[in-house]
């Protein structure tokens, strides 16, 4: 009886470390948010006409949009967590289903670091922001410029195939301006 729960308790802070992994990524992608040095927290609401940016002055419409999509991202990863962090504390679930679990844990862990890496080298080839989806077998890219060129989306293609391994096609990239 003893040996079982040494195996539970092992499992536990397995799943306890898995989860505060998960955390920290989510919190490293909450600092990728940053614009400008400052953060681009709100009550959840930005106004696309009229915003204002970090200086006072009025955000353009790139600006509104790229701050409500991210915290339009965070919360919807921070539901997807404690909905994860819920299940996984139950202590009823078989070990296929915490198995399954903490998968989901692990791959959302990833996507989001792989996401905030992409978002980050992007942005160090010059683009002012930017915003990526990334899916199993696919990837949404909403970058913030004007005028977009064929050899600047050929440099954010080479980002994303250096990151991950997508086909060409499955690679959607969108000019916010």
């Amino acid at each position: 009886m003893k040996k079982m729960n040494m195996i539970i308790g092992k499992k536990h802070i397995i799943l306890s470390a898995l989860i505060v992994a998960l955390g920290v990524a989510v919190y490293l992608n909450w600092e990728y948010v940053k614009t400008n040095g400052d953060f681009m927290a709100s009550d959840g609401l930005v106004a696309v006409d009229g915003a204002q940016d970090a200086d006072g002055g009025n955000a353009t419409y790139g600006e509104a949009y790229f701050a409500e999509a991210k915290l339009s991202r965070t919360k919807s990863r921070d539901e997807a967590i404690d909905a994860l962090k819920y299940m996984l504390e139950d202590t009823n679930l078989d070990s296929d289903k915490m198995a399954e679990l903490t998968m989901a844990a692990t791959t959302m862990a990833k996507t989001i670091e792989t996401e905030g890496k992409i978002e980050n080298l992007i942005k160090a080839k010059g683009f002012e922001d930017c915003m990526v989806y990334l899916d199993e077998d696919k990837i949404d890219v909403i970058v913030r410029c004007e005028d977009m060129t064929d050899s600047e989306a050929a440099q954010i293609k080479d980002v994303i195939l250096g990151e991950v391994d997508i086909e060409d096609k499955n690679i959607s990239i969108v000019e916010i301006k």
